[in-house]
């Protein structure tokens, strides 16, 4: 039997490993080797929302955070709207991410969970996190851009795994980035290199509407919106 959309993502969530190598105090987060729940949880998502054989736009963000897809495994999907909006428990510590409150209203907009979901697959373009433990000795959310000599160890694990997820369904006429300055610029050369989507449309990261925008957020809702029309137009 062929495989479905969300059978694709399951495998692809229990497989996945970086064995490369690091700058000096980054670690890799991998939430579904070092949180039990997570590879459950996000199963039970997929299942219930990309179990079909639908092709689907793909968002990419910039990689997992510990509050969001670092518990659930679902990107920008903390456990508040895992609930609220995916109807699925999470059994433990109740987390908030301000993406995710950000993200969902946009879901909203569109006309739910469950059509934005058959139409849309968001991702990160490095589907594992990192932290950096900083002066302080506290571990902190780190990007794959933060350093060039973590973005050149993570390039190849990056380019490897677009590939695999263009291989579940992805419509490649368009992609949508979140973040309009180092992962769209990090993202527009790989793609002038290896011309995986005709058109690439970054749009602001949620984390920097809601924490620098959020007096300005219905103009981002509109433009997100306006934007995930044109993918189906």
């Amino acid at each position: 039997m062929m495989k479905t959309f969300a059978d694709k993502i399951i495998s692809f969530n229990k497989n996945i490993s970086y064995k490369g190598g690091l700058p000096d105090k980054v670690s890799i987060m991998n939430p579904f080797k070092e949180n039990r729940e997570a590879l459950r949880i996000s199963s039970l998502f997929y299942k219930k929302f990309y179990d079909d054989h639908n092709k689907r736009h793909i968002i990419f963000g910039i990689n997992p955070g510990r509050f969001g897809a670092g518990i659930t495994g679902v990107p920008f999907t903390d456990t508040k709207r895992l609930l609220s909006e995916c109807g699925i428990e999470f059994p433990g510590k109740s987390t908030h991410e301000p993406s995710a409150t950000f993200v969902y209203e946009v879901i909203n907009q569109y006309g739910g969970v469950k059509k934005f979901y058959n139409d849309f697959y968001i991702q990160s373009l490095c589907p594992l996190g990192f932290t950096i433990t900083n002066a302080a000795g506290k571990e902190i959310n780190y990007n794959y851009y933060d350093s060039n000599e973590l973005t050149d160890c993570v390039y190849a694990f990056i380019l490897a795994n677009i590939k695999k997820q263009i291989s579940f369904g992805i419509s490649t006429n368009v992609c949508f980035l979140f973040g309009t300055g180092k992962n769209a610029r990090f993202f527009k050369k790989i793609n002038d290199e290896f011309h995986f989507f005709k058109k690439v449309i970054p749009l602001e990261h949620p984390r920097f509407i809601m924490q620098y925008k959020a007096k300005s957020k219905d103009i981002y809702l509109k433009k997100y919106i306006d934007a995930f029309s044109e993918a189906n137009g």
